[in-house]
Formats: C-alpha cells, sequence, structure tokens
C-alpha cells in the first residue's frame, strides 16, 4: 500500500514538473517540411540554410524558390551555405521570451552539412534555455518524419529520452529513403558524391538508387540502366523493408510532380500505404541534385 501511494506521489510531481516545461522543437530547412505540418504545429520552428547564387546569399525557400534555383544552375555559381547563426540566436531569443523552458533541436545529418556542428558550437554559449541536440543521420522527408515524431509525442506530454529513444528507432528501423537521379554532376559540384561515385563510373544511363546509410552520408544501395529501372528498384527496396507492414509514404520530385503522382499511385498497388505526400524538393537540397530527382521516403506505422 505505502509503495503504491509513493508511485502515486511520483507521478503527481511529474506532471506538475511537465507542466512547468514548455518545448520547442527547431530544425533547419533540410527537413523540407510542408506548410501545413508547420501549421499543425506552432512550437515547430525551421532555421533556413542559405543559398549563395553569384556571391549573393538567400534564406532557402524564403528569399529563393527551387524553380529560381533550377533556371540558375547550369549558369550561375550556384552553392549551399550554413544557416544564419544570427537567425538561429534570434530565434532562441524569442523562445526565451515566449517562455520556452526546452529546445529539441534536430538537424541534418552531420556527414551531408557543417549544421549540425555550427548548431553545436552555437548551443556552447545558449542559456536560459535547455537544449537537446539530435543529429538525425538524413535529410529530406527522412528528417521530416522525425520532426513530426518528436512533435507528436511533445503534444502526447512525452519526455525527451522517450522521444530521443523513438527517434533512433524510427530513424535506423522504421524507416528509409531512396532516391535516383538523372545525373551525377550537381552532387559531384557540391562535394556531395560520398560513396557513391565509385559505384557507377562515369556510364551515362546507368542511374545510382541513393540512400543515406546509419554514418549519415551517401550511398548507392542498387542501380538501374535508366531511371526507370532505379523506380522499380526502389520499389522492390521499399517492398523487400516493409512487406504488408502498413505505411506513410512521401514522394519527393524536383520539377515533375506529375510523374511524381504517377509513381505514388503506381505503388499504391504493391504497399499497404495509407497515406501519400507530394513534396517538392527545398531549394538548398535541389541545387545538389537537380531539377530530374524522385525520392521515396517511407515510415512504418
Amino acid at each position: 500500500m505505502l509503495k503504491m501511494m509513493d508511485a502515486h506521489a511520483e507521478l503527481h510531481e511529474y506532471k506538475i514538473w511537465r507542466k512547468k516545461m514548455k518545448i520547442a522543437i527547431i530544425t533547419d530547412s533540410a527537413a523540407n517540411l510542408l506548410p501545413e505540418t508547420l501549421k499543425k504545429y506552432p512550437n515547430l520552428f525551421v532555421v533556413p540554410l542559405m543559398i549563395v547564387v553569384d556571391g549573393k546569399s538567400y534564406r532557402d525557400g524564403i528569399e529563393i524558390t527551387a524553380d529560381e534555383v533550377y533556371q540558375m544552375l547550369d549558369d550561375h555559381n550556384v552553392s549551399t551555405s550554413l544557416p544564419s547563426i544570427d537567425d538561429l540566436n534570434k530565434l532562441l531569443d524569442g523562445l526565451k521570451k515566449k517562455g520556452y523552458t526546452d529546445a529539441l533541436v534536430i538537424n541534418i545529418s552531420s556527414g551531408l552539412s557543417g549544421t549540425f556542428n555550427a548548431f553545436r558550437l552555437a548551443f556552447e554559449h545558449v542559456e536560459g534555455i535547455n537544449i537537446t541536440h539530435y543529429d538525425s543521420k538524413t535529410l529530406g522527408g527522412g528528417l521530416s518524419i522525425l520532426v513530426e515524431q518528436a512533435a507528436e509525442m511533445i503534444k502526447e506530454d512525452a519526455t525527451i529520452e522517450s522521444i530521443l529513444k523513438k527517434l533512433d528507432q524510427l530513424r535506423y528501423q522504421d524507416s528509409i529513403a531512396l532516391y535516383t537521379i538523372n545525373t551525377l554532376k550537381y552532387l559531384r559540384k557540391g562535394g556531395r558524391i560520398g560513396k557513391v561515385e565509385g559505384t557507377i563510373g562515369n556510364i551515362l544511363r546507368i542511374k545510382p538508387v541513393i540512400t543515406v546509410n546509419d554514418e549519415g552520408v551517401y550511398v548507392t544501395v542498387s542501380k538501374g540502366f535508366g531511371i526507370q529501372r532505379s523506380f522499380i528498384a526502389m520499389k522492390d527496396i521499399l517492398i523487400e523493408k516493409f512487406q504488408k507492414a502498413l505505411i506513410d509514404l512521401i514522394v519527393h520530385f524536383g520539377d515533375d510532380i506529375e510523374k511524381a503522382k504517377q509513381l505514388g499511385e503506381s505503388l499504391r498497388k504493391e504497399l499497404n500505404i495509407r497515406n501519400i505526400s507530394l513534396s517538392k524538393l527545398t531549394p538548398v537540397l535541389g541545387i545538389h541534385t537537380g531539377p530530374m530527382m524522385f525520392a521515396y521516403v517511407a515510415r512504418r506505422i
């Protein structure tokens, strides 16, 4: 009886402590979040990465669009850059003024960008808010599903510890992100080629199926003679991983939404899909893929 009373007292104390917490989620624009997602979670905030065109910097998705980037890729000096630390510090100051006690920060893979490390260094000088920093080891839709999972769990008053445990399970066991591109020249130009190039050489019609491995860098998991073969390879990988399990699917695309719709609907015939989201790739990622890209990001429900 005494043990039961102690347990109730501890639960009561936890609920009081938890109500005093106000947790924000911070990510970067490589999460490729849809506008409706940001509207759904008022405690979710995005720090934009930067796009540099001929020496002038623009905030990803705010001051420059994907279509504008694609038009300039071949004729201008276009590159990506880290988020502004001033933007991050202004956000943190604003969160503290709004009464946030904690921030869960989920960044693009440290193996693909210096963003995680830049944020880590900035956090060493932050006071007045507790920061938990998580390296997603992924990007795009793979990052967005982690961010949304965290947002849902915060709504349910989950602890930071339990959220991190779930993120690990989701990232390394219950999800996969695959994409294919028409040319490697943009990955090569941006220095993001990783472990991809050596697997396919320069044979023009060989199209890679690329994923981000557990270390957070690009690797080739398959390849096809022509992009249609790559689509088949991506589908087969999804079927092998998820079998008949219920999944949600994100289809990323560069500049061809009709093809993305077609691909998504074709997968409905082969997989047990609850929801399909079509998501135009954010410009800061599109710089490294070019417009002719498609990605499947799936998570087990």
